[in-house]
């Protein structure tokens, strides 16, 4: 039996209409009724909280407590270093986000975009980056990771977080910046970037992902269910089958149900499915993280209010009828042949629409940025970038 956690008083209200759409013509879609959150509460966010530790250093002194930085492991990623500001930045009346700076404070900045949408960062995605060069910049989503309130899916849409990355831009004095995403955070680097495409000097985007119909479709509707059978059965048989015509609708009832244990039961299921197909080979301490409740509850619910409300974009082809907007930037698509969790139709799709942007598909890897050739064809990219910017 699952231990059910805590037990808070309080309760996120029903989703309001959308917070901050995009200045488009088409209107945008509004949030579906998510119910009740039960368990998961939406409280006053506190105000900004800081903390600097190594802001102050000279850059040699930062850059010589980073160690062999400039080489790379064997995996083919920069040597871990840490964060020389971290802090919390109060971007609604509700949410607080946790943001953390790493390498250079003098260097160019680049923000990473996690995933999910949920999944929060983790100190490994320092890793892509030269942090000679690059002035790091991490946080964490709308009730992800270390912001508050954890889980909440009130006022956390696509275009809320496209305002956050905007606001905490400004927050860091910085005036353009390199954006990195993956998988969802690809799908939010695209709307980012087509809002704000004055404010993105590069984009680096893996395992392409458009929140589009088919592509939704083909993970939590059977499709995928063909490669991974073992791991669908789980996922599917948690749901009564008079309700498995649309198993995100079915998910969602129970992620917002008043009972903790249904939420947590539920929402394991669901990050457990995910965790199960990111790699090509399965990674067994990937498959960990689906046990955890704290993680697999934000990163459930987030993960499929964006999908029952369609990821909150105006159309299914949005991002791709808006690539226009951004095909001047030089940009980087990175994706794994054999990504079961976003397939590559959606990688390719994308490099029909924007030929300008290198397109890179690595013939023995899955989904995951940890996998080796997608690791390695990440940093490529970042330094590929990187040596433009020096020139």
């Amino acid at each position: 039996m699952i231990s059910p956690l805590p037990h808070l008083r309080v309760h996120c209200p029903a989703p309001p209409r959308l917070s901050r759409p995009p200045p488009q013509p088409q209107p945008h879609p509004r949030p579906r009724s998510s119910g009740r959150a039960g368990l998961l509460g939406c409280v006053q966010a506190k105000g900004t909280r800081r903390r600097r530790c190594r802001a102050s250093l000279p850059v040699p002194a930062a850059a010589a407590q980073m160690g062999s930085s400039s080489e790379p492991l064997s995996r083919g990623l920069y040597a871990l270093v840490e964060p020389y500001d971290s802090g919390f930045l109060k971007v609604s009346d509700v949410h607080t986000i946790y943001y953390e700076q790493s390498g250079n404070p003098q260097g160019h900045p680049v923000v990473f975009l996690h995933g999910g949408p949920g999944a929060g960062t983790s100190p490994g995605n320092r890793r892509f980056f030269d942090p000679e060069f690059y002035r790091i910049v991490l946080f964490d989503q709308r009730g992800a990771g270390r912001s508050t309130p954890h889980a909440c899916l009130e006022q956390n849409t696509t275009w809320d977080l496209v305002a956050d990355i905007e606001k905490l831009r400004e927050h860091l004095d910085i005036p353009e910046w390199q954006v990195f995403g993956g998988s969802w955070g690809s799908t939010l680097a695209l709307a980012y970037s087509q809002e704000h495409p004055d404010k993105v000097t590069g984009l680096v985007l893996r395992g392409i992902f458009m929140l589009r119909k088919k592509e939704l479709d083909w993970f939590y509707e059977g499709g995928a269910a063909a490669i991974f059978p073992d791991a669908w059965e789980p996922f599917r048989d948690f749901i009564p089958e008079d309700e498995r015509n649309c198993f995100i609708d079915a998910y969602n009832k129970r992620l917002t149900s008043s009972d903790p244990i249904v939420q947590v039961e539920a929402a394991k299921r669901w990050t457990m499915w995910e965790m199960m197909t990111a790699h090509l080979i399965q990674n067994n301490d990937n498959i960990k993280r689906g046990e955890d409740d704290k993680f697999s509850l934000a990163f459930a619910r987030i993960e499929n209010h964006y999908f029952v409300n369609k990821g909150f974009l105006p159309s299914d082809s949005f991002l791709l009828d808006n690539v226009d907007k951004i095909r001047h930037i030089k940009a980087f698509i990175v994706q794994g042949r054999y990504d079961v969790c976003c397939p590559m139709m959606s990688a390719w799709d994308l490099h029909k629409a924007w030929p300008e942007a290198e397109f890179k598909v690595v013939p023995d890897a899955g989904h995951s940025a940890n996998e080796v050739g997608i690791a390695a064809e990440l940093r490529s990219a970042t330094e590929k970038l990187r040596d433009l910017l020096s020139k």
